[in-house]
């Protein structure tokens, strides 16, 4: 048998393929590559679109955790919300709304309209009255408004700053506020013995608030026992004839379990817009008060149940006393602001503002305007002179101010207005508790209208942001945006000139 023999084209193709084969394989070939090239496209599209969300994620964790600390630190809505948004304009996400109320934060952001929003909350388990964590998350978010620090950076840091104990030992600050209460008993005019006997009650009482905290039980009981407490000293020194003014005692243990009443707080949000926060803030104020009056009315009446010659020496201002009231009053906000674990820095202006505050409201009322007017108007000198030196000394101002206005808080009126109205059972009490409760409010919005007017007038603060973020106490004054490269310019000057 003959074999076929092939066309001659196929014997003049010396590689053996037909032009219409080859072109179907290259086609084929550059449809492998092309269907590579999209996959490998597809795939660096969506590690990106996974790397911008993980960055997204760790903003709004960080702004969050930023947030979470100032709030259980007594911060001022108006503050953790401008706190927060400078933190994710920092970040890289502008058009940031945030929501708080009291006890939770929420962050939403949305890329874009046709983009479904995301929405983080977190939850504020725990109250603190620590100015050292207040203070480093402060000088933390300034750094990073300013891009000293990464994202990734500033939240190890944080994490370091949560997680931190106190920088000072604990029995230091048990002591400290032994020697606040020691401060207002000399404020109000005792002399050394019932001085020591008010160190050693405070003592007491902060150690019983201490195991009541490690107990889990609330802070309404812990004021109940530590007004009952100073109630039940001042009664063992009325039943031993002792030379001192035991009512004293009671005064400083009322103003050491208000010193932790965030009342400047709640009227600063009541007066910036934000009720919400401020209801919340002022019930639990009312709550912790009602823990003091229910502790001092339990021991007044068990002291008069036992004949016990309960009463309130008169206390008059007098001018030859004015160095010690004055030092008095520095002393007191020393204390606290070392209590509360304020860096030592602070220790410096906090006295100073502690002084200038004591110092106005001595003089007026020496003047006889009032206790409320004489209160509102030391707390302006405290909130004018606290902007200025805690900015220039590098901590918050809330830290100075707060510490500021402890030599102001009314014990000795809520102390006799309870004494009036379960002795004599008439209205001179109702009028002397009411008292004590316009001096609160005059204390608070005094500090805040000191804030307002310390405030340095600058063309930004005529924005709206800044007009509706109200006095900043802690936090950057602005949120800062993220700076953005600039162009670069490509036309040479040689080419200007020919144009």
């Amino acid at each position: 048998m003959h074999g076929v023999t092939p066309p001659e084209a196929d014997h003049d193709d010396p590689a053996g393929t037909r032009p219409g084969v080859q072109d179907r394989t290259e086609a084929f070939v550059e449809r492998r590559k092309g269907g590579r090239r999209a996959e490998d496209r597809s795939a660096s599209e969506e590690q990106q679109a996974r790397d911008e969300q993980r960055e997204l994620y760790s903003t709004l964790d960080l702004a969050l955790r930023v947030g979470e600390v100032l709030l259980s630190s007594g911060a001022g809505t108006a503050d953790a919300t401008a706190t927060i948004l400078g933190v994710t304009a920092a970040g890289g996400l502008r058009g940031c709304e945030v929501d708080i109320t009291f006890t939770s934060i929420a962050i939403s952001y949305q890329a874009a309209p046709d983009v479904a929003p995301e929405t983080h909350m977190r939850v504020v388990r725990y109250r603190s009255q620590d100015f050292s964590r207040l203070t480093d998350v402060d000088r933390l978010v300034r750094r990073f408004a300013r891009g000293e620090v990464t994202r990734e950076e500033a939240s190890r840091e944080l994490a370091r700053i949560v997680s931190a104990g106190p920088p000072f030992p604990r029995w230091s600050s048990v002591l400290a506020w032994g020697v606040m209460a020691g401060g207002a008993t000399l404020l109000l005019g005792g002399g050394w013995l019932i001085t020591l006997v008010a160190v050693f009650t405070a003592v007491l009482i902060e150690l019983n608030n201490r195991w009541f905290s490690r107990q889990r039980l609330p802070a309404f009981y812990q004021q109940v026992a530590g007004a009952f407490l100073a109630t039940a000293v001042a009664l063992i020194l009325y039943a031993v004839h002792a030379p001192v003014k035991p009512s004293l005692v009671v005064a400083a243990g009322i103003i050491m379990l208000l010193a932790g009443i965030a009342l400047t707080g709640a009227v600063q949000d009541a007066i910036t817009g934000y009720y919400v926060t401020a209801s919340a803030r002022l019930l639990e104020a009312m709550l912790l008060t009602g823990g003091i009056i229910a502790g001092v009315s339990l021991g007044l009446t068990l002291g008069l149940k036992l004949g016990l010659p309960v009463a309130i020496e008169a206390q008059t201002i007098q001018l030859a006393r004015l160095p010690v009231m004055v030092g008095a009053g520095a002393l007191m906000a020393v204390a606290f602001c070392y209590a509360s674990y304020a860096p030592l820095r602070s220790l410096l202006p906090v006295a100073l503002v502690g002084a200038a505050g004591s110092l106005a409201y001595t003089l007026m009322a020496r003047a006889e305007f009032g206790p409320a007017w004489s209160t509102a108007a030391a707390a302006f000198v405290v909130g004018l002179a606290g902007y200025s030196l805690g900015r220039r000394t590098g901590v918050p101002p809330l830290v100075v101010v707060v510490s500021g206005t402890i030599p102001l808080l009314p014990g000795l009126t809520i102390y006799k207005g309870l004494l009036e109205l379960m002795a004599q059972g008439n209205l001179i009490g109702i009028v002397s508790l009411t008292t004590a409760v316009a001096i609160g409010v005059a204390l608070a919005s005094g500090v805040i209208l000191g804030e307002y007017v310390a405030q340095p007038i600058r063309r930004e603060a005529r924005r709206l942001e800044d007009r509706l973020a109200g006095p900043r106490l802690v936090g950057p004054r602005r949120p800062v945006r993220p700076r953005q490269p600039r162009p670069r310019r490509t036309t040479s000057r040689r080419s200007r000139r020919t144009q």
